[in-house]
């Protein structure tokens, strides 16, 4: 029979180990220790035993550790800083073009004004006082969201806004069909700009500027996935916004498709396109189509487009600007 793991271990010595009787180890005055050892005693080393004994009380001193301010010297401190924290964002979030609360939305949607986005609950926007307009504008191509309370007292930073809040726009749109009209009445080979997925308004105010600049008829802004007609696009476009017809349509392709019936002919930019725009020499009515710098045009815009032309560059810069290469392509359709 195998031993139990305690007989594999020696006996243990209980033998009390014998201590030093120079030595009081229980002693809490320093100066017992001189003489004993030699660190400590003044004659062999009376500097060592004061640095020694002046550690010793620096270690069990605690006044002496300088301890960290705290950052408010109040509650009351503390919340003023909040509120200029809060005040400050408000400050750099313009709300010149926004308006909240039940009856001063209801009012701007019944007077007609230019609208880029609407903000709503779901109790809003199925309420009998709200439903038909709101309706009503969403097929008009302004973008409505249904949000949370708690969403939207984010956006208006805790305003009292009553479950909806809107964006006015700086310019109103029309129609598609009145685009087309319009287009076609004003020249015989009109072009029209279409933007797909830019959602800068820098970019989108100065495409609106160029395309004024080279007599173009028309922007196309779809609903979702683009900038709105906001005051820095207003501003960027440097007023070239009062004389171009915008107009925001729900789906960009449908768009496109009703344009193709009216005999306009789609034309993509393209990084890789297969054909280069100083080489394309078509005179009819045109539909230029601009996608944003990152993703470009999408897959399924392109399936749309009949041509997909790319702007040859010499440098070793792979694209350019969405606005630049807005710019580009309509010189080059307007010189011929």
């Amino acid at each position: 029979m195998k031993n139990s793991p305690k007989n594999n271990f020696p006996e243990k010595n209980n033998k009390k180990r014998k201590r030093n009787p120079e030595f009081n180890y229980h002693s809490k005055n320093i100066n017992s220790l001189k003489g004993k050892n030699k660190f400590l005693s003044n004659s062999s080393d009376e500097k060592g035993g004061k640095n020694f004994k002046e550690s010793y009380k620096k270690k069990s001193d605690y006044s002496s550790i300088k301890r960290r301010k705290p950052i408010f010297k109040s509650n009351k401190e503390a919340f003023n800083k909040e509120n200029d924290i809060h005040n400050e964002l408000i400050n750099k979030k313009n709300f010149d073009d926004w308006i909240w609360g039940k009856h001063s939305v209801f009012e701007a949607l019944s007077s007609e004004r230019a609208i880029n986005r609407i903000w709503c609950t779901s109790e809003i926007f199925s309420s009998e006082k709200f439903y038909i307009l709101l309706k009503d504008l969403k097929l008009k191509g302004v973008l409505i969201e249904e949000v949370s309370w708690n969403r939207l007292s984010q956006l208006t930073f805790n305003a009292s806004h009553q479950g909806v809040a809107l964006q006015l726009a700086c310019s109103k749109t029309i129609s598609l069909e009145k685009l087309i009209d319009f287009s076609k009445k004003n020249s015989s080979n009109p072009i029209i700009l279409a933007l797909d997925g830019i959602t800068d308004p820098h970019n989108v105010g100065a495409i609106i500027r160029s395309a004024e600049a080279f007599d173009c008829k028309g922007i196309i802004i779809p609903q979702r996935r683009s900038a709105g007609l906001t005051g820095t696009v207003a501003k960027v476009a440097a007023g070239a916004l009062e004389h171009l017809p915008v107009s925001r349509v729900v789906n960009l392709n449908r768009a496109l498709e009703e344009l193709k019936k009216n005999g306009f002919v789609i034309v993509g930019l393209k990084g890789d396109g297969h054909l280069s725009i100083s080489n394309f020499h078509e005179k009819t009515p045109f539909v230029v189509v601009v996608g944003s710098e990152s993703k470009g045009i999408s897959l399924l815009t392109q399936k749309k487009c009949d041509f997909l032309l790319k702007i040859p560059l010499k440098g070793k810069t792979s694209s350019l600007n969405a606005s630049v290469a807005a710019a580009i392509s309509l010189f080059h359709l307007t010189s011929k």
